[in-house]
């Protein structure tokens, strides 16, 4: 199910094209390097958030944060 929700993703399209010129484990591991990289620097920077800003903050932030995305989505925008 994951697999078709995410078809058409930009993500997986360039892991297919990555994957038709160099392989599909050469692909693969980068997409799997390249996914790891991107949660680590999450990870890293919301523990130092954290320390920075009082939970409530980051809280009321993302949610509006949610709410824009979602607004703009709605719209057409994004």
């Amino acid at each position: 199910m994951i697999f078709l929700a995410e078809l058409g993703d930009k993500t997986q399209l360039a892991t297919m094209v990555l994957a038709s010129k160099y392989g599909w484990k050469t692909a693969f591991t980068g997409a799997i390097l390249g996914l790891a990289a991107v949660n680590l620097l999450g990870a890293i920077l919301g523990d130092k958030l954290g320390e920075m800003v009082p939970i409530e903050i980051v809280h009321k932030f993302a949610g509006a944060l949610f709410i824009v995305f979602g607004a703009l989505m709605i719209l057409g925008k994004i």
